[in-house]
């Protein structure tokens, strides 16, 4: 049975989504993990959320994609040549802060190994985006149990359904809002030009301290105080937007600077300590690798005069995509410190919270 949403509960957020309210709604996009939970070893509660805009298509193709960092405690592999080139080749994945090097050796793999014609004939070469958030206080982070063919297995299992939430993939040992935290995603419908597109996200929420999370306007943090873990922030958090709208590499980085207001709702500063880094591609103008193209080459967008509802559903998908990972995520018990609580939210006190505030849909 699937989990409840933050929809199930009665919370109304604006804007109308896709038929799996989430990342997949784009044509095309797949998203895939690998989860690993082995309590008698470690304990390890960690894992890989893998994205790839194109599928399994043979053919390796250019992702048109833009970045930014609101701040930059944190990593996210290959984001000079988006800022340079404007695409990027192959999956995105996330994982821990530890285990970056091993997924970004074992996407490379899975690059070569799937696009081996321009590999094997021509000098292409392949930078893949890995990004991470901490999970160190849940996991055993220092054992490093992510391996290559874990990498490989959240690539290659990734499926265009409606994605499992919270304790999954990469955001397995999240904590958000000092609440058990992890994977979240949603999606907007959008008319642009008078056509139709989808603007989709995918969060991996790992950031925030309890004061400061709001949902709706209502001070949730405020209200809800059981199980406090810390006093300042110490987390992360990973968006990737993607869409079907043609933008250019411009348009995308501006769609990427959005994921700061979307996760800006929920009261987060961007603390010293966290690593707000965002990513947005758009799935049209698919060709060729340029390396494998005419040396005269077009590109279809959208005017940036156009785009504020694009904007707007940035917004409120990932405003929406962290809510969902926090509903959907299971209580945990604390590595370090040792013996204490992450406990997921209590999905009735939420809704009495809201319903306090006179923000549920009853």
């Amino acid at each position: 049975m699937a989990k409840p949403r933050a929809r199930d509960l009665g919370l109304e957020f604006p804007g109308t989504p896709g038929p799996h309210n989430a990342l997949t709604d784009v044509p095309g996009v797949l998203v895939g993990y690998t989860t690993l939970i082995d309590e008698a070893a470690g304990p390890v509660r960690s894992g890989v959320t893998a994205i790839l805009p194109f599928g399994h298509d043979p053919v390796p193709r250019p992702v048109w994609a833009g970045q930014f960092s609101l701040n930059g405690n944190g990593e996210m592999t290959g984001v000079h040549w988006i800022h340079d080139a404007g695409y990027f080749l192959g999956p995105v994945c996330i994982t821990n802060t530890h285990s970056v090097g091993i997924v970004h050796h074992a996407a490379t793999r899975w690059i070569i190994d799937s696009y081996g014609e321009g590999f094997g004939d021509e000098h292409v070469w392949a930078m893949p985006v890995v990004a991470e958030t901490y999970d160190g206080v849940l996991n055993d982070i220092n054992g490093q149990h992510v391996r290559e063919e874990h990498a490989i297995a959240a690539i290659e299992t990734a499926a265009g359904s409606r994605p499992a939430e919270g304790n999954v993939g990469g955001g397995t040992g999240m904590v958000c809002y000092e609440f058990k935290g992890g994977t979240g995603t949603a999606s907007r419908t959008v008319v642009l030009g008078g056509e139709a597109f989808t603007v989709g996200a995918l969060v991996q929420a790992n950031h925030g301290i309890r004061d400061w999370l709001t949902i709706l306007g209502v001070p949730v943090g405020r209200e809800m105080r059981n199980d406090l873990l810390k006093s300042r922030e110490s987390g992360s958090i990973i968006v990737v937007i993607g869409t079907d709208a043609p933008l250019s590499p411009l348009g995308l980085g501006h769609l990427a600077r959005r994921a700061s207001i979307g996760i800006g709702r929920h009261g987060t500063p961007s603390g010293n300590s966290s690593g707000d880094i965002f990513l947005a591609f758009s799935t049209a103008n698919k060709r060729p690798l340029p390396q494998l193209s005419a040396a005269r080459q077009s590109f279809d967008f959208i005017s940036n005069e156009v785009l504020d509802p694009c904007y707007l559903a940035a917004v409120e998908s990932v405003e929406e995509a962290v809510v969902n990972a926090l509903v959907a995520a299971e209580t945990m018990t604390t590595v370090r410190p040792k013996g204490l609580t992450c406990r997921a939210i209590d999905h009735d006190a939420l809704r009495d919270a809201m319903r306090r505030y006179g923000r549920l849909r009853e």
